[in-house]
Formats: structure tokens, sequence, C-alpha cells
């Protein structure tokens, strides 16, 4: 059984800086494929960036440029680097884990951007 536990969510103004970290137990970590999503006010949840296995990443159009998603295989943990956050960055921020076809989700981290 996979557990992810994200945490680093919080309060910035618009333009700010934030790193989200989730972190995973349960399973072997490095052939995890990982990403994080994103689900605002009002809005359906939204694929924000992944990281797969072998390190190779994809994120949102929204994002590109201003998010980075990593991985630390040492310390079973993957971060998303947020920088130029804006207001439309509002949202809890979850982190997800695909291990042998499944799925696996962590309780979410709220951001929230003011502008």
């Amino acid at each position: 059984q996979v557990q992810l536990v994200e945490s680093g969510g919080g309060l910035v103004q618009a333009g700010g800086s934030l790193r989200l970290s989730c972190a995973a137990s349960g399973g072997i970590f490095s052939l995890y494929a990982m990403g994080w999503y994103r689900q605002g006010p009002g809005k359906q949840r939204e694929s924000v960036a992944g990281i797969t296995s072998g390190s190779s990443t994809n994120y949102a159009d929204s994002v590109k440029g201003r998010f980075t998603i990593s991985r630390d295989n040492a310390k079973n943990t993957v971060y998303l680097q947020m920088n130029s956050l804006k207001p439309e960055d509002t949202a809890v921020y979850y982190c997800k884990a695909r291990y042998w076809g499944d799925d696996y989700w962590g309780q979410g981290t709220q951001v929230t951007v003011s502008s």
C-alpha cells in the first residue's frame, strides 16, 4: 500500500514562490510515476505536472516556465517548485502516485495566492 503526504502549501502574494513536497511510503518509490494535480474552487481537478520513473517530465500549458517538478528517490519525495504564482493558481494541490497500474492520492495541501 502506497501512502502519500503533501506539505508546503500556504498563503503567498502574487509573484511569489512556494515549494510543495510529497513524501511517499510503501512500495519502491523509484518505480512510481508521480504527478501533481490541483482543484480550484468550483473547478474540476486538473493535472499540473508529471514525472516518470525515468524522470521525464510534462506540464500543463498554464504552468510551463513557472513550475518545476522533480523527484529525489533517496528521500522518497517528489517536489513541485512554483514560481511567479498567480491568483488563478489558488487551489488544493494533490500528489498522485501510479504504481503497478494503481493510483494513490495524498490528502492535498492548500495553496492560496493573493493579488
